[in-house]
């Protein structure tokens, strides 16, 4: 994958892509990579240029959980599991979660999505070191609105290191 500057890329080039750089992001484009990543692309273009450094990293985007989705044929299955959800029944929730969460951890990735983001974590590796370890953290789309928070609820890993490491946090 190429690096390309933050202004070479149209919101459309960014909508289809399946990651995204954190200098290729801003806070505008939390529809596309989540509040977190958007925040990190931020405040990279902000400080970068004032002499603060802030490390790199990447983001993959909403439209790769999407094909990733449509390309395992997962969607139809997700939709009957939560079909007829009721919201009030917390152990009816956890167990539908339960077999949610198995669907996606048990379905591999597509190869030109699993090979963009190991393409990316070598090219981070390239810039920092051999086998640097990072952090892989969640950054939904509609986390931390002003009517509805999911602090705390979801995923980060820590200290990741390795191709393999990466892939299996996501």
């Amino acid at each position: 994958m190429v690096t390309v500057s933050p202004n070479t890329l149209t919101q459309t080039d960014k909508g289809r892509s399946l990651i995204l750089w954190f200098n290729e992001v801003g806070i505008g484009d939390i529809p596309l990579v989540g509040g977190k990543n958007a925040s990190l692309g931020e405040m990279i273009q902000q400080l970068t240029p004032q002499g603060v450094n802030v490390p790199t990293g990447f983001a993959t985007t909403a439209y790769a959980y999407r094909y990733f989705i449509e390309s395992a044929g997962l969607e139809a299955q997700l939709r009957e599991l939560f079909a007829d959800i009721d919201v009030e029944d917390v152990k009816n929730l956890r167990v539908r979660g339960k077999k949610a969460r198995s669907l996606l951890m048990h379905t591999p990735f597509p190869v030109d999505l699993r090979d963009a983001i190991a393409s990316a974590y070598l090219k981070l590796c390239e810039q920092y070191n051999t086998d640097t370890d990072v952090a892989v953290r969640s950054s939904a789309t509609a986390e931390d609105l002003p009517d509805a928070s999911f602090a705390g609820q979801q995923e980060s890993y820590l200290n990741v290191v390795g191709v393999q490491g990466v892939l299996a946090a996501f």
